[in-house]
């Protein structure tokens, strides 16, 4: 880290719960030149992995569903979400991270994975970098019936939608997780899958 615009940071350890929550009070260099102090919160539960597995011969994606409480507590009324494969890194390299999160969450032990994009999802708040994958998955790489760890209470749904009905999905706001949505239109732009 070498911002010469920050100067004198002082960090106070407000929860380590879950995660680390953390104040930072700290001096920054406005354009004209003057120092002002200013004070933010930033939640480090460390960096994530999540990818989008897609069939090209059938047109399809696997997608997952499960409860996130923030969002039942923000008004999404059965904290139900819909959105690719993705868990934490917890040490590992990102590929090696999603791929056992593939397996664990889908069931799909696949090969061969590519790393699209890498992204903040919230940096007004949250540390965490998301590291974004397309894979390819066909019924052979089945290996189990995924739905997440046991010992993680993730109760996750498997899903499989063709890529057109996925699209239409966003748009109509049943789909509505930021990174779900950046993989759905990678694969668009990109012409991964056909959505014509």
């Amino acid at each position: 880290m070498d911002n010469r615009k920050v100067r004198n940071i002082r960090k106070e350890l407000l929860s380590d719960n879950w995660y680390t929550l953390n104040k930072f009070t700290f001096e920054y260099q406005k354009n004209d030149g003057t120092w002002e102090e200013q004070q933010r919160e930033a939640y480090d539960r460390g960096n994530g992995a999540g990818i989008l597995l897609y069939n090209r011969e059938k047109q399809t994606i696997v997608l997952t569903k499960q409860f996130r409480m923030p969002t039942y507590v923000n008004g999404n009324d059965d904290g139900m979400m819909i959105e690719v494969c993705a868990g934490l890194l917890d040490g590992d390299d990102p590929e090696d991270c999603i791929r056992k999160e593939t397996e664990e969450e889908t069931g799909y032990q696949i090969d061969k994975v590519e790393r699209v994009m890498e992204t903040y999802m919230s940096p007004g708040s949250v540390t965490e970098i998301l590291y974004l994958f397309i894979g390819e998955y066909s019924a052979r790489m089945k290996v189990g019936e995924g739905g997440g760890a046991d010992h993680e209470t993730e109760n996750i749904e498997v899903l499989e939608y063709p890529f057109k009905e996925a699209l239409k999905m966003v748009k109509s706001g049943e789909i509505n997780d930021a990174k779900t949505i950046l993989l759905l239109q990678y694969a668009a732009m990109n012409n991964i899958l056909s959505y014509r």
